[in-house]
């Protein structure tokens, strides 16, 4: 269904008077079929966005020190993850190095014929 330019803007004026809680209070009372994106492309078209509303997060400070510990625990993390990375490729470079001392040609041979003995 198409709407008029002028419907669209009485729509929008009639939310800004507060006549509406929500855009979808505006869709019910007008039967717009739409769950209020509708309204969204309206407002954000002619410059209303102030009447889209905002998200607000509230945290308490449990919460928002809760948040600092996670992203320093990860932080903490990642950075086990890379030297355990740098560990591996380390020992796998090591074993190359002893396996060719040796005079073992095939070094993933080696490996799976002593993989798991210690």
């Amino acid at each position: 269904m198409r709407y008029s330019e002028a419907f669209k803007l009485q729509v929008l004026r009639e939310m800004e008077e507060g006549k509406f809680a929500s855009r979808a209070a505006a869709v019910r009372a007008y039967g717009i079929r739409s769950r209020g994106s509708l309204i969204k492309y309206w407002a954000q078209k002619y410059g209303k966005t102030h009447l889209l509303g905002k998200v607000v997060r509230v945290e308490t400070l449990k919460e928002v020190s809760e948040v600092q510990e996670l992203r320093k625990r990860v932080r903490e993390l990642e950075k086990a993850l890379a030297d355990a990375h740098i560990d591996h490729r380390l020992d796998g470079a090591y074993l190359e190095i002893a396996c060719r001392a040796a005079g073992i040609e095939d070094v993933d041979d080696f490996k799976k014929k002593h993989a798991g003995k210690r």
